[in-house]
């Protein structure tokens, strides 16, 4: 029997990687931020000189990272590369501009396919990101697409930033989005869109808990849970 998958896919800023860690606890599933194996290689490259322009040395740094993903003692996400704790380090604007550089180079994905295939894992799996229900899990029973309005995806991202007292333009922050999808969206190798069979949410005017319990949902019906 094949493990069962679900996959969360979706914009920068829609809440994909919220929504997929709080039902991955809910479920008791394993759980795949993919969007974070990309900001490893961004932060990898930077780290040890390797341009975004050279896309053979990028895979071959992608195939050879050293990451181990775990959990602090309240459940936060920690993700240690090459025995340094970059949790932090590679959740700035400017880790999330260069991994969405290296995202669009096809030897990269593809050096990444199948580190990101091997997280299927019983009891089962939920996997965020831009292509998980497009391409790397195609097969998967339960494939969402997240979304929301690139206003409203800025607002939520200066309203994180400012938590962590970090002071940036909510104009420079929209901007960045905007560039963001178009660079996703537009490259031609696994373009973000919505896999044909995918259920759509728009989350612009819905809270965390919503989405999630309407996702849950979905996946008790399927798996009879």
């Amino acid at each position: 029997m094949t493990t069962p998958v679900l996959t969360i896919d979706g914009p920068s800023g829609s809440g994909k990687g919220t929504i997929a860690r709080q039902v991955s606890i809910a479920l008791g599933w394993h759980l795949l931020d993919s969007g974070a194996l990309y900001r490893l290689v961004g932060l990898a490259s930077a780290k040890k000189g390797v341009s975004t322009e050279i896309p053979g040395e990028l895979a071959e740094l992608a195939r050879h990272m050293n990451v181990r993903f775990g959990s602090d003692e309240q459940g936060n996400e920690r993700i240690w590369l090459d025995g340094e704790e970059v949790s932090a380090q590679i959740r700035t604007e400017k880790a999330g501009e260069r991994a969405s550089i290296v995202a669009s180079i096809p030897a990269v994905r593809e050096a990444l396919l199948q580190f990101q295939r091997d997280c299927r894992k019983a009891p089962g799996l939920v996997a965020d990101g831009r292509d998980m229900g497009t391409q790397v899990f195609a097969d998967a029973e339960l494939k969402v697409f997240l979304t929301a309005s690139a206003e409203e995806r800025a607002k939520r991202r200066h309203k994180q930033l400012n938590d962590k007292g970090i002071d940036v333009s909510l104009a420079a922050l929209s901007r960045d989005i905007e560039d963001r999808d178009r660079r996703d969206s537009q490259r031609t190798v696994a373009p973000l869109t919505p896999a044909e069979d995918a259920r759509l949410i728009d989350s612009s005017d819905l809270s965390i808990d919503d989405v999630t319990e309407l996702v849950l949902g979905w996946a008790r019906e399927i798996w009879e849970m």
